[in-house]
């Protein structure tokens, strides 16, 4: 039901979840709680009842102003904070804060985002970014990621969850940046000080389950959840009723119109299953075309199911621009590690073949559709349609150490790959660190007591097996308790190592690839289309000789990872890296290079 006595936006016409200000400048409080018969608001310590409208909303108007206090209480007297909270006095179990829709003055409001073929994505996580990991500490360290050539932040998750500190994927309040942060105005500066640097920042959102701690949900509104169906982390949503669809159709909306992002990255979609009628990706994605039509706004999934149905072609365009491509990740790594258990055991036999499948077409393993019954193949995406990354979070805090990819194979080796990485046409990420070679490690951390934290420290030995395995000399004993402040503490980036001598080569090198990319590679972006990458039938072993056909131009990638220098094929165009002497016609051991050539 809409209430049509709401302000004009469409956005507000629409919200049923959360604080909204009427047009006479009231409040308006709601609640979705159709298993209590009445829900009581109690604001700066006075209650006041609300009104239960029969189909599960309760609701009232009051005056309050910015700050106020406020928690519902239900039938049996328990006090709870609202779900659609857009910020908290303290922790998950405390009351709420009545915010200002205007309380932070935008500086950058001329910022309209940048076309997707531009990203190149440096993912942080806020509480470690930094040693002081808020908000406001990260925003000194923007300027530096421009000037070597980013263009975009990817945050993982920030919306409120359990204890102090966490990777984010359990949260429990969607709409309410975690107050070990900062406020929801100190998030909005640093996005703003982000879009005065022409950087655009993206959030990593989780909306295929709730925390195991602090979500109290199910008491008031069970309908919220299936009943009888778990994800492997908790309950099932069910998407198929309307007022649990707003919620995240409105939360959506609000970290992209309140906090001005560029992007949204859903995270692992496959375990979003939606019985209903349009699928809740699609409506969404929709939601977000309708509302925000006048900048660049970018959807990207994290997808292990590997459908390509959410990426293809509809008729209002593409709706979300790209997919985190683990096929990519999982062949490079056991081709220049030889680790082949958990997650990479399907790539251990031809296991270059698979890199340079990955490269040239995508998805390695076939797709499965997330919200029909095909999967269109994934040659027919361009090669822009994935985001691909050397390591990530998962694939370094889910490790036995915590190690850094470049900590562990030979450092040309890794230099090589770097160069593979972005002067491909994909889209790169890199993680936080890897443009100075970090030597931090970063752990899995959290911050549970009792059962819960009893479970996930005994879990560990589990993830770390499929994530590379328990070093030889180390036994499960030996992994760190993610419970433990100490753990959280050691994943945090010490910036000082980015001013020693090999860390400023480094981040320079990085540089150099980066505007090679500006200059020569994202120009044929924009015309990327499908069934674009060629692999060469001649590739030697150990080797990637891939072309991608860009309209009448073709990017051709040559990298070696053998220990002998192999010939270049005659058909090679005009080399664009490295810069310089072009009379070589051999490939050297370990190294990379790109050319252009004229269809």
């Amino acid at each position: 039901m809409r209430d049509t006595a709401s302000p004009a936006s469409p956005l507000t016409r629409a919200q049923r979840w959360g604080p909204r200000r009427n047009p006479d400048g009231s409040i308006r409080f709601q609640l979705w709680g159709p298993a209590e018969r009445s829900v009581g608001l109690r604001l700066n310590g006075s209650d006041v009842q609300m009104t239960n409208f029969g189909d599960g909303w309760h609701h009232v108007d009051v005056c309050a102003p910015p700050g106020s206090v406020y928690g519902f209480l239900l039938d049996d007297g328990a006090l709870v904070g609202d779900p659609a909270s857009r910020q908290q006095v303290g922790q998950l179990d405390g009351p709420s804060i009545l915010t200002s829709d205007n309380s932070y003055h935008w500086r950058n409001d001329e910022w309209i985002g940048r076309p997707w073929e531009e990203a190149v994505i440096y993912e942080i996580h806020v509480g470690t970014f930094t040693p002081e990991g808020t908000f406001g500490a990260a925003i000194e360290r923007l300027p530096r990621l421009a000037e070597l050539g980013f263009t975009a932040v990817e945050l993982m998750p920030i919306a409120h969850f359990p204890g102090t500190r966490g990777w984010g994927y359990d949260g429990v309040l969607q709409f309410a940046p975690h107050t070990a942060y900062g406020s929801p105005d100190d998030l909005k500066a640093l996005i703003d000080a982000a879009h005065g640097l022409g950087l655009m920042v993206f959030l990593d959102v989780v909306y295929n389950h709730f925390g195991p701690e602090g979500n109290y949900l199910s008491r008031y509104a069970p309908q919220f959840f299936r009943t009888g169906r778990d994800t492997p982390w908790g309950p099932a949503i069910a998407y198929e009723q309307e007022p649990v669809r707003r919620y995240f159709i409105e939360n959506a909306l609000y970290w992209l119109i309140d906090f001005r992002l560029d992007g949204l990255r859903f995270d692992a979609i496959d375990q979003i299953e939606d019985s209903g009628g349009e699928h809740i990706l699609l409506e969404i994605a929709r939601a977000v075309r309708s509302e925000i039509g006048s900048r660049h706004v970018h959807l990207t999934t994290e997808n292990p199911a590997n459908g390509t149905d959410l990426m293809a072609d509809l008729p209002e365009g593409r709706l979300y621009q790209a997919d985190w491509n683990d096929d990519f990740h999982h062949a490079l790594h056991v081709a220049v590690t030889g680790e082949s258990a958990g997650y990479y055991e399907p790539f251990k036999r031809n296991t270059w073949a698979k890199l340079r499948q990955a490269m040239a077409h995508g998805y390695v393993k076939p797709g499965k559709a997330i919200i029909g019954d095909s999967s269109p193949p994934t040659e027919s995406l361009p090669p822009t349609a994935f985001v691909h990354f050397l390591q990530n979070h998962d694939q370094v805090g889910n490790r036995a150490r915590g190690d850094r990819l470049h900590a562990t194979v030979d450092r040309h080796i890794y230099r090589a790959l770097t160069e593979m990485l972005l002067l491909s046409p994909q889209v790169p990420l890199l993680f936080m660190g890897d443009d100075h070679l970090s030597l931090r490690p970063f752990h899995f951390f959290a911050d549970y007591t009792g059962a819960i934290a009893k479970a996930i420290r005994d879990n560990r030995p589990k993830e770390a097996a499929i994530f590379g395995g328990v070093p030889e000399g180390m036994s499960a004993s030996d992994l760190r308790d993610p419970n433990d402040h100490d753990t959280f503490v050691r994943s945090k980036i010490d910036w000082h190592e980015a001013a020693t001598e090999d860390a400023i080569a480094w981040a320079e090198y990085v540089k150099l690839l980066l505007e090679i990319r500006r200059g020569t590679i994202v120009p044929l972006l924009s015309q990327a289309t499908g069934y674009s990458g060629t692999v060469l039938a001649d590739t030697p072993d150990r080797c990637v000789f891939i072309d991608w056909t860009f309209g009448s131009k073709v990017l051709q990638l040559r990298a070696n990872f053998s220990r002998h220098a192999v010939a270049l094929p005659a058909t090679t165009g005009n080399r664009v890296y490295p810069t310089g002497d072009t009379r070589e016609t051999g490939l050297a051991p370990a190294s990379c290079q790109a050319f252009i050539r004229q269809s």
